[in-house]
């Protein structure tokens, strides 16, 4: 084999290499993506959520009376 043929094989397997890593750099474009969707999505469902426990800890009494215990019914 000559050199040049040689060589044109080596530029035929470096294109097809190229093309094959310009296809897995767009998947994994497209994976960032979907995750970083959906991580935004579970950052507003916590807020959300927190949200939701803040307003039922600002409803609850600021001095607590002691809670009857649960063997006697009665105070502690």
């Amino acid at each position: 084999m000559s050199k040049l043929e040689e060589l044109a094989d080596r530029v035929e397997r470096l294109l097809l290499r190229h093309a094959e890593l310009q296809r897995t750099n767009a998947l994994l474009v497209q994976q960032v993506t979907s995750l970083s969707h959906e991580r935004d999505n579970l950052r507003s469902r916590l807020n959300a959520a927190r949200s939701r426990v803040d307003a039922l800890l600002e409803r609850l009494p600021a001095d607590p009376s002691p809670a009857p215990d649960a063997a006697t019914g009665q105070s502690t």
